[in-house]
């Protein structure tokens, strides 16, 4: 088949097409990252014999896979080509969802979660990659506005589609519903060429350097994760931390002096890109946060119900899906810098008013709620786009898919902390929610303040090699 190597080359048709698979793509990969939150009262039930702590390895267990494995799997994506392992990871996506979905205890459901979170890491950006291959340059900002508004919109659906087949049908359709799209997505990339493989000229990823990267983002995603569960000074947390981190020093040491890295680490060598990866690293953090305080707030505080919650949290994740969508639109990349700034501002000074006493015990949903939820919806979803457009847009076409895995690494670890951060606050505070709360949006304002700092640096626009 013929290899396409220079962007911008195909019919529109053929770009749009494309696009529209990521965003598929995109949308079962990010629907299972929250779908599962609104299942795991059933799944509990109809496993009474399995400690809750356990059973949430469910969630984490996938996040873990997902952001362990985006690093080393763009870059084989690049090697062994995006079709080819696109096609494989939608394949592994319907295949592991089915064994989420026939799983007969806790932990063969665990193990199928992590398996489909793997799967989800490989798909994500060879997919992305697929879409840079065919979008003219100056379109890369409104093909990653698409794409961030796919994951919004598993935000806005998933609460109440979850809960709809939950009611209907059970659990197990939650992942049973991920088959026939994964097969859908299947039959058009099946007449897609191939590309970003050479054969046999490119040698495969240092495998050494590949699992010590994918065992150290690993053991560290889960070590700040389930850290305040475990305890910070059990020996289980810190053989996570201290040997994820050391086993991710080696990755990135080998990496550097290997023929074939696991790690493009010569990416970091371009200032834009190493900019766009600091600010999703801090942004994620605050992000997350948030993300995960929110529909807490709502039950912890206010007392509203699974329904409710999911339709207060609707109103920021349209916002974010439309800002993304807007965000898009700039191509100029000193424009699409001070866009970014913006939109981490508007994100900042929505938590900061969420951290004050307007947000109180007593439900403010129209006066203060839904104002902050656009507010800061809208700016995540600006800087969301604008961090993966600045990062793509600096990276080599031959290396599409290991920039965009590093970038969302990146923003998942980011992630992470942010999490980590909040149980701690509310660790710290278990008897005053109310001011809990206040802290963690007043701790993600500092760092959303911080990522527009990053985001306000001004970079020279990079070669970009062809």
């Amino acid at each position: 088949m013929t290899e396409l190597s220079t962007p911008g080359v195909v019919a529109p048709a053929t770009a749009r097409r494309t696009l529209l698979i990521a965003c598929g793509a995109a949308f079962i990969a990010f629907l299972d990252l929250s779908v599962v939150n609104i299942a795991f009262p059933s799944m509990a039930r109809d496993y009474p014999g399995t400690p809750a702590t356990t059973l949430t390895w469910v969630v984490s267990g996938y996040a873990v896979a997902f952001a362990a494995l985006l690093t080393p799997a763009g870059r084989l994506a690049d090697t062994l080509g995006r079709r080819r392992i696109f096609l494989l990871a939608l394949a592994g996506f319907a295949l592991t969802s089915l064994l989420c979905a026939l799983a007969p205890t806790a932990p063969l459901l665990i193990a199928a979660r992590i398996a489909q979170g793997a799967t989800a890491a490989f798909m994500v950006p060879a997919a992305l990659a697929l879409v840079l291959e065919v979008t003219a340059r100056e379109r890369i900002g409104a093909a990653f506005g698409a794409w961030s508004a796919a994951g919004g919109f598993a935000a806005v659906v998933g609460p109440a589609l979850g809960g709809a087949l939950v009611e209907a049908f059970g659990w197990r359709a939650v992942f049973v519903i991920n088959v026939p799209v994964a097969l859908a997505l299947m039959a058009p990339v099946l007449r897609m060429p191939e590309s970003g493989g050479r054969g046999s000229v490119v040698a495969l990823p240092d495998s050494v350097g590949t699992g010590a990267v994918a065992l150290g983002l690993g053991a560290l995603v889960a070590g700040v994760t389930e850290g305040q569960r475990w305890g910070w000074d059990a020996p289980v947390t810190l053989l996570a931390l201290l040997g994820g981190a050391a086993l991710t020093a080696f990755a990135l040491v080998r990496s550097a002096r290997h023929r074939a890295p696991a790690i493009a680490v010569t990416l970091w060598r371009n200032r834009p890109y190493a900019l766009a990866n600091a600010a999703s690293f801090v942004f994620g953090a605050a992000m997350f946060a948030w993300l995960l305080a929110g529909p807490l707030f709502l039950d912890t505080v206010w007392g509203y119900s699974a329904l409710g919650s999911a339709a207060a949290l609707t109103v920021g994740a349209v916002a974010s899906m439309i800002a993304a969508i807007a965000a898009g639109r700039v191509t100029d990349r000193s424009r699409r810098r001070l866009v970014g700034v913006g939109g981490a501002i508007m994100f900042a000074a929505s938590v900061l008013w969420m951290s004050t006493d307007a947000l109180g015990a007593e439900p403010a949903l129209w006066t203060v709620w839904i104002p902050a939820g656009v507010l800061g919806g809208g700016g995540a979803g600006i800087v969301v786009t604008v961090l993966g457009a600045a990062a793509a847009d600096t990276v080599p076409p031959a290396q599409f898919a290991a920039g965009v895995g590093m970038n969302l690494t990146a923003r998942q670890v980011g992630g992470a902390l942010g999490v980590a951060a909040l149980a701690a606050v509310f660790a710290a505070r278990p008897d005053t929610p109310l001011t809990a709360f206040h802290t963690v949006f007043a701790v993600c304002g500092v760092i959303a303040t911080l990522a527009a700092l990053v985001l306000a640096v001004p970079t020279r626009p990079a070669p970009v090699e062809e």
